[in-house]
């Protein structure tokens, strides 16, 4: 019996509440968090909206199964801790996804009440109950079932390497997580700012882990400090999941590239985020001095958006996103290009780079108009130059957020593991098994680039597989190659 008091169709009469954030003038000089996250109030007010579907297509539209009509429902009832446990049974990352994960293309797309209104803030909810019980201390880890004896190594700490961990150790076995970096979360933590995911929560999150049982180990290069053979030899793990991601970055081979000033937007972002760069010198790490600079981004993506606010909040005299398609085709989340349009990033749509000028530091960037002609690959118009339509716009510093490749290490280190062509790891898309025995991959170094939300969906996938892999001791090749996905630029 649902705890909602109100019929349906005073339900659907309640306007969907808005989140809080911090004012623009404010926040583009900080990075502190824009988002302040609901209150009981509006948490309240916002589940009422709920219609507890009795087929809740929510359900099915998150790629790791959150149960979105019984927390919310838990919500009405009071009980915040119960709601934040609920979702743990599915998602073991509740105050990063309700953060990062763009709802309104997976759970928010199936929610009943967006057919005719605004659909739930499902997303607003899930962080509402994770930053309560991280707030009272009394975090809802589920219980982990009898040690089994078997031995999980997991390549990589990123989400899909997280929640691969997460629902493992609650299998019984026993998980390490290999991370190359200093820092734990992957693409979590070099990838995304502070003012959108605060390093506060993403490490609470990671505590969570280790209270769950799964171990960590940084500075491990798989590859390099150890080998995939070598951790089924000498270090006795049975089976072993690459979540890698996909980390390599791209540019678009104009003139000028190679100009100081000119950088990719994954340097740019680690340095600042997992470094620290941004507190110099407090942190002993320099950062491109974007102050009073004129900065040109290049992308439309949630890396390009996170370049742009982040160069904005270095002290740039003016950022300009350029952006070959039109606003509407932009792959970056519609609440990350309001933020940056509400803090004074100019966004320059149907505008292409054909080259960087200056003499050894780049001055200017050569853009082309661009009109949008047939639908290509990716089901978007494809952008075409307009002849004679060249134009200069100022540029002391590049960021260049086109996408991202496969990092080769672990494949070419790896004997038998087959790649793609674009050197992505070949892994069956229900089982995630790749060529080797013993061996899966998820994530985006299957996929290519893609959500923090996918990759989870990955790493559950992944994990459901090799806990039946570990009990049946049954392997069967990979009938089918889950392909690289087109990037969307």
């Amino acid at each position: 019996m649902s705890n909602n008091p109100l019929a349906n169709k005073d339900r659907m009469k309640l306007p969907r509440q808005p989140m809080p954030e911090r004012a623009p003038e404010e926040r583009a000089k900080s990075f502190t968090e824009v988002n302040l996250g609901y209150d009981p109030d509006l948490a309240r007010t916002e589940a009422l909206r709920c219609l507890a579907c009795q087929k809740p297509t929510c359900v099915t539209s998150c790629p790791v199964g959150v149960k979105v009509k019984d927390f919310i429902d838990l919500i009405l009832a009071g009980d915040y801790l119960g709601a934040a446990a609920k979702i743990r049974e599915d998602d073991v990352l509740p105050a990063i996804t309700g953060r990062v994960c763009p709802q309104e293309e997976q759970c928010e797309s199936g929610c009943v009440v967006g057919r005719k209104m605004q659909p739930i803030g499902i997303g607003h909810l899930e962080r509402f109950v994770a930053d309560y019980e991280q707030r009272v201390g009394k975090v809802g880890l589920p219980p982990r079932a009898p040690a089994t004896g078997k031995k999980v190594a997991i390549v990589g700490s990123g989400p899909a390497g997280l929640s691969c961990a997460g629902d493992l150790v609650q299998r019984g076995h026993e998980v390490r997580v290999f991370e190359a970096l200093h820092d734990l979360g992957g693409v979590l933590a070099y990838g995304i700012p502070e003012f959108r995911l605060p390093r506060t929560v993403l490490k609470q999150e990671i505590e969570n882990l280790r209270k769950m049982g799964v171990e960590f180990e940084t500075n491990v290069v798989v590859g390099r400090t150890v080998t995939i053979d070598e951790l089924f030899g000498d270090e006795g793990y049975h089976a072993v999941f690459i979540a890698t991601g996909a980390g390599a970055p791209q540019f678009m081979k104009v003139p000028g590239e190679n100009l100081n000033g000119v950088y990719s937007a994954n340097e740019f972002l680690t340095r600042v985020n997992l470094m620290r760069a941004y507190r110099f010198p407090e942190y002993d790490q320099p950062v491109y001095d974007c102050k009073g600079q004129e900065v040109a981004v290049i992308g439309g993506g949630n890396t390009a958006l996170d370049a742009a606010r982040t160069a904005l909040r270095l002290g740039a005299k003016r950022v300009n996103m350029i952006y070959r398609r039109s606003e509407k085709e932009m792959p970056g989340r519609a609440e990350e290009i309001h933020h940056a349009k509400d803090e004074g990033i100019q966004i320059l749509t149907l505008t292409n780079p054909v080259a960087y000028l200056g003499e050894e530091r780049v001055q200017a960037v050569r853009v082309l108009r661009m009109e949008l002609g047939e639908p290509d690959d990716s089901g978007r118009r494809r952008p075409v130059p307009i002849p004679g339509s060249e134009f200069e716009i100022p540029a002391s510093v590049v960021i260049v957020a086109i996408g991202t490749s496969a990092n080769p290490l672990v494949q070419a280190t790896t004997p038998g593991l087959k790649t793609n062509k674009r050197n992505y790891i070949e892994a069956d898309p229900e089982t995630l098994r790749t060529s080797r025995p013993g061996v899966f991959a998820g994530g985006d170094i299957v996929t290519g680039a893609a959500t923090v939300i996918l990759a989870m969906g990955a790493g559950r996938k992944a994990a459901a597989s090799i806990h039946q892999y570990l009990t049946t001791s049954a392997w069967e090749a990979a009938p089918a190659a889950q392909p690289a996905a087109p990037q969307p630029v």
